[in-house]
């Protein structure tokens, strides 16, 4: 078995989670701007364009993983924090598949009717489900908050593994950080 992820691995996983930083910046910035102001309007489009391509990549990525064994965790690391580590890559997992998720659905279930048009080319139509429902403004709502919850939970889990990457780096000395991290070298143990 591999020390290291693979190459295919180590480029989505560094793509991705610099995509997801410039959606949060972007995000929190956008979010204070006057509503209906031109530049809003087009950060918007910029924000689902960068989620849908997140969203994919997030896909492709766990398809990936999914045949792809991850390196071993190190043999003296605690059972709880084995298990931290694979719950919290299980609830990355799931937060970047659904948040952009729950950005669509947002999207779709908005009373003004505004397309998403993917960096400007590509049309994405909204989702079907939500056609005709009496009750859209509070979906609306719901996913509007669930979006907003699910990027702050993003942000909460970033913290947690950065701060456990360095860790493992800093302070137990192990090749953890080595595994993902392009520019780190295995250690002798």
């Amino acid at each position: 078995m591999s020390e290291r992820y693979s190459s295919v691995a180590i480029v989505l996983h560094w793509t991705i989670a610099v995509l997801i930083v410039g959606q949060i910046a972007g995000g929190l910035y956008m979010h204070e701007l006057p509503r209906g102001s031109e530049l809003k309007v087009e950060l918007y489009q910029l924000h689902k364009s960068f989620g849908v391509v997140i969203l994919l990549l997030s896909l492709l990525r766990l398809v990936w993983r999914l045949g792809h064994k991850p390196p071993p965790l190190p043999a003296d690391m605690a059972g709880w924090e084995k298990f931290a580590a694979r719950a919290t890559h299980a609830l990355f997992y799931v937060l970047m598949i659904g948040t952009p998720l729950l950005g669509w659905a947002v999207v779709s279930t908005a009373s003004f009717n505004v397309p998403t048009v993917i960096f400007g080319i590509i049309e994405l139509p909204h989702l079907p489900f939500f056609e005709g429902l009496e009750n859209r403004k509070d979906l609306h709502e719901l996913f509007e908050e669930s979006h907003e919850l699910a990027a702050k939970s993003i942000i909460g889990l970033l913290i947690l593994h950065v701060g456990a990457a360095l860790k493992h780096h800093l302070i137990d000395r192990d090749n953890v950080l080595a595994h993902m991290a392009p520019i780190f070298r295995r250690r002798s143990l």
